[in-house]
């Protein structure tokens, strides 16, 4: 995988489609992970535990295990009904064994039209346990794309990597199976072509800093304040967006913002976005499809 350094001062302006200024992507996180793993090492289930001392992988952590859980028994389907009260979609990802595990949470994406991106087999297995191994990493994401295929009806067209621990073979396998974005690179407010010996895979970058793990868990804002960040992000974005268009990725992880006296921030957000009348609410699809037929006068090859 290889690309340039192209800062944003040396760009073409970028276009999106109808003169919009910035393409809106909301991300539900849809994860599984397993309870226990055959290791006495850390085990982190499902991302980064709420509560210290972290227990090895052959002892189950209820504690942390269940905090997560809520998102999938109630977090997900508040928010699933906020947005369907306010008539916008989200962009989720979701595990191979969420499938299977909590059928009901891809179920209801699905049953929505929302799109539903590849997100690895299982959260709590990162790719980058197979760094030194790329026949390994192959056989996961090939064994996740072929769960999603046989349980969406068609093949994925993005990825995003759990925990966005990816590999430096990660671009060039999905490139090679044919997907056509991938979102674990999270250095730019602009997609932009990535180089892979099987052919280019466009980027669409995800977001760790606007992100409600990081915003509510990491950093202890309250409802308030991340209502603000997101709008005063929207706002400076949209701006901006005027000259050269952006992109503003919002991740959600349902046992966060699903929080009751959390969801608010989401409403009053989301309604601001609506007001403005540059925004774009795309799938990421939409944006890596339009996208290829700008990426030469954006940034142009050599």
């Amino acid at each position: 995988m290889d690309y340039p350094y192209i800062p944003i001062s040396q760009r073409g302006a970028l276009t999106w489609p109808e003169g919009k200024r910035v393409a809106l992507v909301l991300t539900f996180n849809l994860e599984t992970w397993d309870l226990v793993k055959d290791t006495d090492k850390p085990y982190y289930a499902g991302g980064p535990a709420i509560l210290p001392d972290t227990l090895p992988g052959n002892v189950a952590d209820f504690p942390n295990y269940t905090w997560r859980e809520y998102g999938q028994r109630i977090g997900i389907w508040r928010l699933i009904e906020l947005f369907d009260e306010l008539g916008v979609a989200a962009s989720c990802t979701t595990n191979a064994v969420t499938f299977e595990r909590r059928r009901a949470m891809t179920d209801a994406i699905l049953e929505r039209g929302w799109e539903l991106l590849a997100h690895n087999w299982e959260q709590g297995e990162l790719l980058t346990n197979y760094v030194n191994d790329p026949a390994a990493e192959r056989e996961v994401i090939m064994r996740t794309l072929d769960a999603y295929a046989y349980n969406v009806g068609r093949p994925a067209k993005g990825w995003l990597s759990s925990s966005l621990r990816s590999t430096t073979h990660t671009a060039d396998i999905l490139a090679d199976a044919g997907l056509e974005f991938f979102c674990d690179l999270m250095n730019d407010d602009q997609p932009y072509m990535l180089t892979t010996p099987n052919g280019d895979i466009v980027s669409v970058p995800y977001s760790n800093e606007i992100n409600d793990f990081t915003l509510l868990t990491r950093r202890n804002y309250t409802t308030d304040q991340f209502r603000d960040i997101l709008i005063e992000e929207l706002d400076v974005l949209y701006a901006e967006g005027d000259k050269t268009a952006r992109i503003m990725n919002v991740g959600l992880h349902p046992h966060v913002s699903g929080r009751a006296h959390r969801v608010r921030a989401l409403r009053e957000f989301i309604q601001h976005a609506q007001s403005l009348p540059a925004v774009w609410w795309p799938k990421r699809e939409e944006i890596a499809a339009w996208y290829r037929t700008q990426a030469h006068s954006h940034i142009p090859e050599g």
